[in-house]
Parts: structure tokens; sequence; C-alpha cells
């Protein structure tokens, strides 16, 4: 198992940092391009062809992952994250995280003339049906909890690269109709196009089945010939067919 040992100065052996013109890291230039890709939303916003690689992309046509921010933390250095859910309700969830960092040259343990000797920081974020969509608005807590923290890691060491966590996935699209959409998604009858692989051109093929099933004696509905389209089928029927097929 690896071992993780820090210097005098707080900064971990064996790692090359990148410094500012201050002398203090440069936690941006930490970050590996393993975990950025360009944000697809700056380009789609200005109907500009998406970029195939981050290079020369500014940061704010960029986005960090998850994982970007985790590898950012460790190389600092903490030792508690702490999450308060201030919000919770069927729609909206705020949650505020705080992390104590381990004491640096950047942050001592004594303050001084230049540095606060506190070393902890935290931030506040939300989800809600209006910035989420599809099945994240199953996870609301979480997706907050991880928006907070996020956060919280890039405004404490000043990476302005927003996270892919942070961005609003909702498209626009009211939550009524993402509700509904995804209601559609699980009705009886979509289940029943989805077992037998078809799709809404394809009901003369759900005939033929039905005629096949007919001569099996594995289903047997006289009202069956009068089904002109799959919205034509009743659900009582569609859940007998459900069994059958």
């Amino acid at each position: 198992m690896a071992q993780y040992k820090r210097n005098e100065l707080g900064l971990l052996e064996g790692v090359n940092y990148e410094y500012n013109e201050d002398g203090t890291v440069n936690w941006r230039a930490m970050i590996a391009a393993e975990h950025l890709y360009p944000n697809k939303g700056w380009f789609e916003m200005r109907n500009q062809p998406m970029p195939q690689s981050i290079e020369g992309l500014a940061d704010n046509q960029l986005l960090i992952k998850l994982s970007g921010i985790k590898e950012l933390a460790k190389l600092r250095g903490f030792n508690r994250v702490h999450y308060e859910v201030i919000k919770c309700e069927i729609d909206h969830v705020s949650v505020k995280c705080e992390i104590n960092w381990i004491p640096n040259f950047e942050n001592p343990k004594e303050e001084s003339d230049f540095l606060p000797p506190s070393t902890s920081f935290e931030d506040l974020a939300n989800a809600t049906v209006h910035n989420t969509s599809s099945f994240a608005q199953k996870f609301l807590e979480t997706i907050a909890a991880n928006r907070a923290f996020v956060r919280c890691v890039r405004n404490f060491l000043n990476v302005h690269i927003v996270g892919a966590d942070e961005i609003d996935t909702s498209n626009g699209t009211p939550p009524a109709k993402i509700q509904a959409d995804n209601k559609e998604k699980f009705t009886p009858l979509n289940i029943l196009m989805q077992k037998i692989g078809l799709g809404e051109e394809d009901f003369a093929t759900f005939k033929d089945i039905l005629r096949g099933l007919w001569k099996s004696g594995q289903y047997k509905n006289e009202d069956a010939a009068d089904w002109e389209s799959w919205r034509d089928i009743p659900k009582k029927e569609i859940m007998k067919l459900l069994e059958i097929l």
C-alpha cells in the first residue's frame, strides 16, 4: 500500500508542484488532463463545433470531472469532510460542505502577517428538478452533496474550471415535462413494446404475432381484430400479453 508523506511545507513528497508568481501552489496546473474535457454546452450555445481535445481551450471552455476534484483534494490534503443538509424537499435539496484542510505553508497552523490560521472552508450547492434531469432527479441529495464538495474544493484552491457535477442538465425542459416523459417510458404498453422489440411503426408485425398466438392457443381475443394501433390495446389485455410473451 502506498505511503503518503508530507514535507515540512505540508506538500506531498515525490510530487512535482507548479507554483504561481507569488510562490503559492498553482492548483489549477496540478489537474491532470485526463480529468478535463470540453464543455459541450459552451460550444453549443455559440453554435461552434465541439473540439475533439482540450488542447488550446480556456478554463471557461472546460469541465472537470469529480475524479479530478477528488484527486486535487487529496493532493492538498484534508482530514475531515462534513455535510449539512440545509433544505430537503421533494423537488429541492441544498447541502453545505465543510472541509478541514491539513495546514501547509499556504495556510499554517499559526497566524502570520500574511495567512490566517484557519484551514476550514465551506460552500453551498443545491439540486432541484429545475437543474437536473432524468436519472439524477431521483437522487437530489447526492447530487447536491457532490456539487457542494466540488464547489468547496474549487473555491478554496482558486480553480475556475466548472465541475461537471455543477452543470445544469435540465436543458431548460420543464420539470413537469421531464416527469411526464419518464412516466411514459415505464407504462405497461412501452414495456410490452420493448419486450418484443417493436416500435411505433411495427404494429402490423405485432398483429402477426397475435395471429401466431391465436393459432397456438396461447392468446385468443376476438376484439384484437379491431385494434388498429398500439393505443387501441386495453390495459387489461396488455397485462395478459406481458405474462405470455
